[in-house]
């Protein structure tokens, strides 16, 4: 059975969404055609609008305006410290864990010239400027632990001015992880990662 086009246009686009395939596509539609024709064009509006969202000009982060609410704070402005992560989704975690109360720096990605993404792509000489200009004494690497990761912190370690204190964040074994069921790699940066009781 051939569904209308309105429906199979509205599958189309939700299944080009990551990690929604067809058969998700067609439950999410078909739940959207019993909305209202208001909670729809309210529905519509608000995807409309990501036309218009923008990026932060000091850290990266999406913004109703050109600085984000982080940016704009002053007591975050203050902390002195910058937290550089690799993407927005890694930014929103750490706000959410609420340990962090400094500023962000989102770099879109990390190195990889095998992928033509080298230091201009990620904008570093602009990340290393506001490191200056706004006077930051620490700085916490959290970029995911790769070969990738590990050499784009390399790298911002080698241009960042001397006097600033830079830490990577922890990696290893989570909470309730047993390390029977753990790879290589994870207990590697575990037993690297450890400190004094």
């Amino acid at each position: 059975m051939e569904l209308p086009k309105t429906l199979l246009d509205v599958i189309d686009q939700l299944s080009r969404i990551p990690g929604v395939g067809d058969k998700t596509a067609t439950r999410q539609t078909l739940v959207l055609a019993k909305w209202s024709a208001q909670e729809l064009l309210a529905f519509g509006d608000a995807m409309k609008n990501l036309a218009h969202l923008k990026s932060c000009n000091e850290c990266g982060m999406y913004a109703d305006e050109n600085i984000c609410d982080i940016c704009s704070k002053p007591e975050r402005k203050e902390s002195k410290s910058i937290c550089v992560v690799e993407n927005v989704t890694d930014c929103l975690a750490i706000e959410r864990s609420g340990n962090y109360h400094g500023l962000y720096h989102i770099l879109g990605g990390v190195l990889n010239p095998l992928m033509g993404i080298g230091p201009e792509e990620l904008k570093i000489d602009n990340f290393v400027k506001r490191v200056r200009d706004l006077n930051i004494e620490s700085i916490v690497l959290a970029v995911n632990p790769s070969v990738e990761g590990d050499a784009t912190c390399s790298y911002i370690n080698q241009v960042i001015p001397e006097t600033v204190e830079v830490d990577r964040i922890g990696f290893g074994i989570p909470m309730g992880g047993s390390l029977e069921y753990l790879d290589t790699m994870t207990i590697a940066k575990a037993l690297e990662n450890r400190r004094k009781m």
